[in-house]
């Protein structure tokens, strides 16, 4: 069913309770960047709930002939500035305050990068590692045909995100497609390439980071050779991300997966773990055979482990909430880039700023995934596909030009990158939700 969310996230009205939830907290973040940007009223009031929220069940044939009920939720947060944008996730710990977070975040990055999206996101609560091929298949098209009305490409265009690939974004192209009884490509992106995706789209999260980082570090004086870098995460974002840093002649001393992770002080010889997580699907185990540990200094650590070393540059790809009050106090990363999706509590946030610690956020750090998603939706409306080269190029210069605006926003108002970039994307949310009209518009004489 489609339903209201019961209270606002901006404390607009204070005769309403706010929950405490993921997105409450996410929302205060918004709330600072308030108090250094004049905003009508009405901006304040569209963005204090997201516009509808989606439940569905999800029936799925299994291999074994029984029946199971997934849950699957789609979230339009604001579509001011364009049809919602957002990806799917598959995960067992998937919940609609999660999704709606996600769809919040994403309303953010599409204004701060300047795409006419609005923000949305989906989610299935399951663990696909638990399911075959060919489930995972059945509950992909489940999902569609649940949410078709939901969807379209002027509505709300769906992507991939955690533990969804192109294989399944050209599953659900597919089924759309079926329900609509014409090819649709651009209700999906993220496909494969056969089916109308992107060049570079795979990458493109963590190209854009890397434009990011390249960006940002020289302001610091930090030369890649002498800079240490911790990724959290080795999923597609974290790994491609490793590599491009790796080449670049960064020192990737510590790595981790799901299972926990790796360090070497000397450094990482990435490709090698590379090779070993997509054969093995862990990573733990990378420096276990004799040749290899006699030559790389290693030791086993945890995820939590991960995020306390002594290094230049943190890099979180996993999953929310990573960094809290809790081990705030103890991160020891003069810089941290948020691949990930809110990675990093507001309480820890204010940790880490009054620590002097240099945090630059998942709305733009990550941005990149979202950016090549809409260079595969203009070329699916154009019949128009780029090169590889051109999908960089466009890439880099969009990344770079938003960078140096938050950059320069935080510089003028001396704050924090994080809030320099909510004001950034706020400024955009505000312009187009103002030219709807305000009560300013309809009092005035």
């Amino acid at each position: 069913m489609i339903q209201a969310i019961a209270a606002p996230i901006v404390n607009s009205d204070s005769s309403h309770k706010q929950p405490t939830s993921l997105l409450a907290d996410a929302s205060k973040r918004l709330e600072k960047a308030l108090r250094y940007i004049s905003i009508s009223e009405d901006t304040i009031a569209r963005l204090s709930y997201p516009k509808a929220s989606l439940s569905v069940s999800i029936p799925v044939r299994m291999d074994n002939g029984s029946l199971k009920i997934f849950t699957g939720y789609r979230v339009h947060y604001d579509d001011t500035r364009g049809p919602g944008k957002g990806g799917v996730r598959y995960h067992p710990h998937v919940t609609l305050d999660q999704v709606q977070s996600l769809a919040f975040w994403m309303t953010f990055k599409c204004a701060l990068l300047d795409l006419p999206f609005g923000g949305a996101k989906g989610g299935i609560i399951v663990n696909p590692k638990e399911l075959s091929k060919a489930e995972v298949e059945r509950l992909s098209r489940g999902y569609v045909n649940e949410i078709a009305d939901f969807i379209g490409p002027d509505r709300d265009i769906l992507g991939p995100s955690v533990y969804t690939n192109s294989t399944i974004m050209g599953w659900m192209m597919d089924r759309y497609s079926t329900i609509q009884r014409q090819l649709t490509r651009g209700v999906v992106t993220g496909k494969p390439l056969s089916l109308g995706g992107s060049q570079g789209r795979a990458q493109a999260t963590a190209r854009g980071a890397f434009y990011v980082i390249e960006i940002v570090l020289p302001k610091f004086n930090c030369i890649p050779q002498n800079t240490t870098v911790a990724i959290q995460g080795f999923g597609n974002a974290g790994a491609t991300l490793a590599k491009l840093l790796f080449d670049a002649g960064y020192k990737i001393v510590a790595v981790s997966d799901s299972q926990g992770g790796i360090y070497a002080p000397n450094g990482l010889d990435i490709p090698r773990v590379g090779e070993h997580k997509y054969s093995n699907r862990e990573i733990k185990a990378v420096y276990s055979r004799d040749t290899v540990s006699d030559i790389v200094e290693h030791r086993t650590i945890t995820n939590q482990e991960l995020l306390t070393l002594d290094v230049d540059v943190l890099i979180p790809a996993a999953l929310e909430n990573q960094i809290t009050a809790d081990n705030a106090p103890d991160i020891q990363a003069k810089y941290i880039f948020e691949v990930a999706n809110g990675p990093i509590s507001s309480a820890a946030d204010e940790i880490l700023n009054n620590r002097g610690i240099e945090v630059f956020p998942d709305i733009l750090v990550n941005a990149g995934g979202v950016t090549v998603s809409y260079f595969e939706w203009v070329q699916n409306r154009n019949g128009w596909y780029w090169t590889l080269e051109e999908v960089n190029q466009r890439l880099k210069h969009k990344m770079a030009a938003e960078t140096q605006k938050v950059w320069d926003i935080a510089q003028t108002n001396q704050i924090d990158i994080r809030t320099a970039a909510y004001v950034h994307g706020l400024k955009r949310l505000g312009e187009a939700m103002d030219a709807t009209g305000t009560r300013d518009y309809y009092t005035s004489d």
